[in-house]
């Protein structure tokens, strides 16, 4: 039997890059895109590489603009660390493995490194096929935070819980990373919202522009460190930002939530150097009367439109810079299941 399990990039409404400093989020998993996990039963433990895992190339500028699209690493990466953190995982909860061997292959659409969250999809796709074929059932938010001990401790690559946490939910997920409830539970309050309350969105994402997490986010990790006032205050910020949006969709009001958006970017230009590609795109996409900001660490953008002629609008402005743009599907909630 084959065990096909798939995960969701993920979209930061507002409130990132919070998440990684004890902040608050809200943040969408959705369907337009989806990363693969294959498993099947066999003699021997194999893992199949993806064709953005491959050594052969037409010549050398085609090597120099894979690595320049992929990195030097592809995904078999993310499925070996998963599957020894998984293993490492259920050795320290005494959950006994039985004595079977399978093939596991990956595949995914998600654009890559524009800050929709592929890589960590990707893992939390082999979770869930690895749980399905060892009959392992993990609670879903300590799921997450071993879907970010994959990433943090096992390949040293900086990220918050916000993704794993929307993409093992997944629909609309608001998270309170409380430094005090961490501390004494291991993981945040996440409080999962009706998408309905949802208004107009977009997502518009260039992969040109693509940047790696680490990019981002080493330079604010090491000012938050240092206690730099104006990312303590940013910090500070973007949760009570959090908070409005919560409130404003709960009663209803999702509509007047642009702005509030429109203001997590623009507190994030202050205290971050934005890359000007990326900043035009966020421009463009304001013209036309929509908001903006980024959904990860840069790369794609997601705000609200008003109607389809705005929508339309979009389109024109941002496809001239290669920027696609799409209405985002929220992913059915995972219910009980992780």
């Amino acid at each position: 039997m084959i065990i096909r399990t798939i995960a969701y990039p993920r979209g930061g409404l507002i409130g990132n890059p919070s998440d990684g400093y004890f902040g608050k989020t809200i943040a969408l998993a959705f369907s337009n895109f989806e990363a693969e996990v294959l498993l099947w039963e066999t003699p021997e433990l194999e893992i199949l590489p993806n064709t953005r895992d491959h050594s052969r190339f037409r010549s050398i500028r085609a090597l120099s603009e894979d690595v320049a699209l992929f990195g030097y690493y592809g995904g078999i990466r993310l499925l070996k660390a998963g599957i020894k953190r998984f293993y490492d995982y259920c050795q320290q909860q005494g959950i006994v493995l039985d004595d079977r061997n399978f093939t596991i292959r990956y595949s995914s659409n998600i654009p890559h490194l524009v800050g929709l969250a592929g890589s960590s999809a990707i893992i939390t796709a082999c979770m869930r096929a690895l749980m399905a074929f060892y009959g392992v059932s993990i609670p879903k938010p300590q799921l997450a935070n071993l879907i970010l001990a994959v990433e943090k401790e096992e390949l040293l690559i900086a990220a918050g819980l916000q993704d794993r946490v929307a993409q093992v939910y997944q629909g609309l997920v608001y998270m309170d990373f409380d430094r005090q409830l961490m501390e004494r539970q291991g993981f945040g309050r996440y409080e999962e919202l009706d998408p309905s309350l949802l208004p107009r969105l977009y997502i518009a994402y260039r992969s040109a522009l693509s940047q790696s997490s680490e990019v981002f986010h080493n330079d604010l990790r090491e000012r938050y460190r240092r206690g730099d006032p104006a990312v303590l205050d940013a910090i500070a910020f973007w949760a009570d930002l959090t908070e409005q949006v919560r409130e404003l969709l709960l009663r209803g009001q999702g509509a007047k939530i642009g702005p509030l958006l429109n203001a997590n970017f623009d507190k994030r230009a202050e205290v971050c150097s934005i890359s000007p590609g990326n900043l035009k795109m966020v421009e463009a996409a304001r013209q036309t009367g929509a908001s903006a900001k980024f959904t990860g660490s840069g790369g794609a953008i997601i705000g609200t439109y008003e109607d389809e002629g705005m929508y339309a609008a979009l389109e024109r402005h941002l496809e001239p810079l290669g920027v696609s743009v799409i209405r985002p599907v929220v992913a059915p909630a995972m219910g009980g299941r992780a």
